[in-house]
């Protein structure tokens, strides 16, 4: 049996490189990857609105007004800087829009950017605008906070980078203004003379204090981010992407820090099962570590395995399992159609090999549908199945008031598309309710439809449990052998006793039908390397879809 916490030292991954770490916080942008990823985004929302808001303050009034326009477009003063800025901006968008370029190098870009923009906005602001003004060297009002301090603030808030970068790229920025000034004075793009004094007051002051606020905002998002990214650190387990959300939990696609070992952690937060409010919390969390022992307790290699699981310091429950490169069942008839028989047939023995083991240790799986069941490449293996989600797992004989509130779900588990009828008249369940189920699975697999489909869940329950179903044969143009449609509609009797009595039995009626076809290995890897080469590396395989139990 497994610990509740198998990882107690949790050490911390640190993103080192080969340089210098103090040389490297200066010159380089060595965030980890989440808040990387996370500044591109904000960096290529930040370009358009600078562009946006120098557009509308520098060009738009010279559009409505004429007044204006002939202001803007006397000099080349005038419109230079704006446009020169506003290019930039659109330059820095497009290049975040390039898939090629790292999240880092554009992180570099982003410093670029502020200090280019601030120096784009000074001149707007201050070159010739104070031409033929008289000297009153006093009025320090005539200047106040120009909108690079805007700037500057907007820019550290929206973009993180560390602490002592964001204050390099601040200073730089802040001293546009001053520069400019300066160049506007010596070359005579200003008719006023300031004293040193008032030229420090005026321009260098205020923004020494915009550059201690900027450096005081780069602290606390970097440590937010720096908080988000140790928070999505599990056991030996980094959390990278989240692939999957449901109503009990989430999975996360995430790399073990020292094998660089691909997986999907799930997680399971209480407060995240909406249905199971007033409930105990400590029953919720037993429920779920039981999930995660039933199926780290299969051996079948159809039966997904789990690595590790255990309970962060924030009270969410998680539990690793190996990251698959393929498709659920659900999807991949969605994508690519219903199968011929023999494929079918072929699908369906691999998983009758994971229940038929599940069942012999007297667990039930109780939701078995396509979402659950996962087609994929497995080493040198195509085509194979794993089943999912063992989260409704019932053993096939309760030995107390615990195990029953364990699975004291509020409906009577289970998926309404794919229930058997026993589940809604009176929620006992045996191996030959999955079984049902597994009919249900190759009907949709066969057909690409639901056997039942009610208007509502209730009418789709009902009709379950009193409606017979339309042989698969009538609701398709494949070929579909009377042998393999004998075998689903036995799985999809009312009565469990008029169905295969295990999948044993049910496993040995499909390998005895006949089909047309064989579903070779040739066959199979043939389908694969047309529409799912294996062209990742490992680590960057993503399944398209894992489902969360519901």
């Amino acid at each position: 049996m497994a610990s509740k916490s198998t990882d107690s030292s949790k050490p911390k991954f640190h993103w080192l490189s080969h340089s210098h770490p103090k040389v490297r916080a200066c010159l380089t942008c060595d965030l980890p990857d989440d808040p990387l990823v996370e500044g591109t985004r904000r960096l290529r929302i930040l370009a358009l609105l600078f562009a946006f808001a120098f557009f509308m303050a520098n060009f738009f009034p010279a559009l409505v007004a004429p007044d204006w326009a002939r202001g803007v477009f006397a000099d080349i003063s005038g419109w230079a800087p704006g446009v020169t800025s506003i290019a930039v901006a659109l330059v820095v968008f497009w290049l975040t829009t390039r898939p090629k370029i790292s999240p880092k190098t554009l992180m570099n870009v982003g410093v670029v950017f502020e200090i280019v923009g601030s120096f784009g906005i000074a001149m707007a602001q201050y070159w010739g605008v104070y031409h033929g003004l008289e000297h009153n060297p006093d009025h320090l009002e005539i200047f106040g906070v120009s909108w690079v301090a805007v700037w500057m603030l907007l820019f550290t808030i929206v973009v993180p980078m560390r602490p002592r970068r964001a204050l390099l790229a601040a200073i730089a920025s802040a001293s546009s203004v001053p520069i400019v000034m300066a160049m506007t004075m010596r070359y005579g793009g200003t008719s006023i003379e300031l004293t040193p004094m008032v030229f420090f007051v005026g321009l260098i002051l205020p923004y020494i204090i915009i550059v201690i606020m900027a450096y005081a905002g780069a602290r606390v998002v970097y440590q937010l981010g720096s908080d988000v990214s140790r928070a999505r650190d599990l056991g030996s387990y980094r959390l990278v992407k989240r692939l999957g959300q449901g109503g009990m939990g989430e999975v996360w696609r995430a790399e073990h820090r020292m094998l660089a070992r691909p997986a999907a952690i799930k997680l399971v937060r209480p407060e995240m099962l909406g249905d199971t409010a007033g409930e105990n919390p400590d029953v919720i969390l037993k429920r779920f570590e039981r999930e995660a022992q039933a199926t780290a307790q299969m051996h079948s290699p159809h039966t997904i395995s789990v690595y590790d699981f255990g309970i962060s310091g924030e009270g969410t429950f998680y539990y690793v399992m190996e990251l698959l490169d393929g498709f659920d069942l659900e999807s991949f008839v969605r994508q690519f159609g219903p199968l011929p028989a023999e494929r079918v047939i072929h699908l369906l023995c691999q998983a009758c090999d994971s229940l038929g083991e599940a069942h012999e240790a007297g667990l039930i799986h109780r939701d078995v549908k396509p979402a659950n069941m996962f087609v994929c490449r497995y080493g040198r293996d195509v085509d194979f199945i794993k089943v999912l989600d063992f989260g409704l797992v019932k053993p096939r004989h309760a030995t107390g008031e615990a195990d029953l509130k364990l699975t004291a779900d509020n409906i009577q588990g289970g998926t309404p598309a794919y229930i058997a009828p026993e589940q809604v008249l009176t929620g006992s369940v045996d191996a030959r309710t999955d079984i049902y189920c597994l009919g249900c699975v190759a009907y949709w697999l066969l057909t690409g439809q639901l056997v039942f489909k009610g208007a509502t869940a209730l009418q789709t329950l009902v009709q379950h449990v009193q409606a017979e179903p339309v042989p698969p044969s009538h609701r398709t143009e494949l070929e579909i052998p009377t042998s393999l449609e004998d075998a689903i509609l036995s799985c999809l009797e009312k009565d469990p006793d008029q169905r295969p009595q295990d999948v044993d039995m049910l496993s040995e009626l499909l390998g005895s039908c006949t089909t047309r076809a064989q579903w070779s290995t040739e066959r199979a890897r043939e389908w694969w390397d047309l529409h799912q080469p294996p062209t990742e590396p490992v680590s960057e395989i993503r399944p398209a879809a894992l489902t969360v139990s519901a």
